[in-house]
């Protein structure tokens, strides 16, 4: 299967010097040869040349709740997936560059069949040759640490969509037990004692504190993919002085957006314990500093292989017109998320509806396909949410419907890369209301998917996304009119400022692209490896009469 997100990695051993590059910094200026010489571009194989020089090719550990592939059988045969999830898209790439460990849930239904007696996968080396180690989970435990204080309680807490917060005694108790068996998978798979560990998400907080127990001299990274929403909204939480404690045993906390970062802070500061140096962008402790920092995550860009594998725009278009009864003159919008509630699909179709309705023209010419991944579907929450968003599609359908063909097609259910690039070539406008969301790497993929510089991106402010890609229009997805007006104009936009708007889209996404991400937080932990080697050497007089590095308190 062609994938937009597979780089091939490529060993080296050039050397890569340790100067954070800003995301925004100019194109024409490479620094050095953390860009690939052909395209200034941070790819895989400049990141596996740090990982070989800056940081002396040093152990990698990825741990998350999902993993990147599970193991299924259909019809007795064994099969391979890979989850829809905006988190195994930034972060395989990174594994695979890394050629280190990954450890996460084991979910498939044949997962067990496919370990060895350490519970270990190796992937194949088409996929990068890491090891996945998998954790095994009991139905209690997921129903109370993923279902329940996760899914429930942390996921609509970081996220202002309006649905109420769940937490549960009983929910707590077993994300602590599930966090404690992450951290205890880490110390067995560690080859040494100072490996470098990147935990990811919200469902394993409390882990870094824990591995700082076991693995003192480990260099933990922290990146928190959703919202850290403001102080006064996290305190909901009953336990957030446990998860904050537990973030702060990292060296390093990431978050998406500058906005993230300084709440974080700031909930830090009102939990006590801990003093928030807004200058340096770190949280001091009594005996541990941890550097909180923004790190906007990204996709791994295309290589011209890839790109010219994939089927033609004219071929996608054709495919695309047939399945939606789309007009020779028509106009194709597309919509590509998981079935979740901060998304805003009712709030698009009530725009799109708009439309319609406001610009008569477009009735019977404009096409909107919806993908809709189901998630989470045993949550009382997104059970009624699908409901509603069926509801509205229907009765949408039958007022603007001729001879049984509405506007809108829905198609729930998991679809592949593949498909969703020809979606992606397809489209004359890619429509992304996220009510609240972290980054939102949809509209990324959309980008990097239209190497013929043509389509428009309606992008929500209140995604990450949105500080990146200025270039799209962006628009407040609970201002139906307003988005309704994005569409028109989008929709009506001449192929010359789709030009524009999209090259400069593409420039900002291939510079910033995940390998990118990954490196700007490698080269940090790199510099504050550096600063503790450079402690420990020095004389003790001068460690007496120097004030120490703030990693290395």
């Amino acid at each position: 299967m062609t994938s937009l997100l597979r780089v091939a990695a490529q060993r080296s051993t050039a050397c890569v010097e340790t100067t954070r590059l800003p995301v925004d910094a100019p194109a024409h200026k490479p620094v050095g040869p953390r860009f690939n010489a052909a395209s200034n571009v941070w790819d895989a194989d400049g990141l596996r040349r740090l990982l070989a020089s800056a940081l002396a090719g040093d152990q990698v550990i990825v741990v998350s709740n999902r993993a990147p592939y599970t193991h299924e059988r259909v019809n007795g045969a064994p099969r391979i997936t890979q989850p829809a999830s905006g988190l195994v898209t930034a972060v395989e790439p990174v594994v695979r560059a890394c050629a280190g460990s990954w450890i996460a849930h084991g979910s498939g239904a044949a997962d067990r069949e496919f370990v060895d007696a350490a519970d270990v996968w190796q992937a194949p080396p088409a996929a990068g040759g890491f090891r996945l180690r998998r954790v095994w989970l009991t139905p209690d435990e997921q129903l109370g640490y993923r279902d329940g204080f996760s899914n429930a309680g942390l996921w609509p807490l970081c996220h202002m969509a309006h649905v109420r917060p769940s937490f549960v005694e009983r929910d707590w108790l077993n994300y602590r037990l599930v966090n404690r068996r992450f951290a205890d998978a880490v110390v067995r798979e560690a080859r040494c004692a100072d490996p470098i560990v990147l935990v990811h998400d919200y469902h394993l907080a409390l882990v870094p504190a824990m591995l700082r127990s076991q693995l003192p001299d480990a260099t933990i990274v922290s990146f928190w993919h959703v919202p850290w929403a403001h102080p006064e909204q996290m305190e909901i939480c009953p336990w957030l002085p446990q998860i904050v404690e537990g973030l702060l045993g990292s060296d390093i906390v990431g978050f998406q957006t500058p906005q993230h970062q300084h709440n974080f802070l700031d909930s830090a500061e009102r939990c006590g314990n801990a003093v928030s140096d807004r200058v340096r962008g770190a949280v001091v402790g009594r005996s541990h500093t941890t550097q909180v920092d923004a790190y906007p995550i990204s996709i791994a860009w295309p290589s011209a292989a890839q790109m010219k594998a994939l089927p033609s725009i004219e071929d996608c278009r054709s495919r695309a017109g047939s399945t939606c009864a789309l007009p020779a003159d028509g106009k194709l919008i597309v919509g590509v998320d998981r079935f979740d509630y901060t998304k805003g699909l009712v709030e698009r179709l009530h725009a799109l509806e708009s439309l319609l309705e406001s610009h008569p023209q477009w009735q019977g010419r404009v096409r909107f396909v919806q993908v809709a991944s189901p998630t989470r579907t045993t949550l009382p929450d997104y059970a009624g949410f699908r409901q509603r968003v069926f509801a509205e599609v229907d009765r949408i359908n039958s007022k603007f419907g001729a001879a049984g063909q509405g506007p809108i097609l829905l198609l729930a259910a998991h679809h592949d890369r593949a498909a969703l690039n020809e979606l992606y070539r397809a489209a004359d406008l890619c429509l992304v209301t996220s009510l609240h969301d972290g980054m939102n790497l949809v509209c990324k993929e959309f980008v990097a998917a239209r190497d013929d510089e043509q389509g428009v991106l309606v992008l929500s402010q209140f995604a990450g996304a949105a500080l990146e890609l200025s270039e799209a229009l962006i628009v407040n997805p609970y201002h139906t009119a307003q988005v309704a007006d994005a569409l028109h104009r989008g929709l009506s936009m001449a192929s010359g400022e789709q030009r524009r708007r999209m090259r400069s889209l593409r420039a900002t996404v291939k510079s910033g692209n995940v390998h990118r991400w990954a490196a700007n937080m490698l080269l940090d932990v790199a510099a504050l490896r550096a600063s503790r080697v450079a402690h420990r050497a020095a004389p003790l007089q001068s460690r007496l009469s120097t004030p120490l590095a703030a990693g290395a308190r």
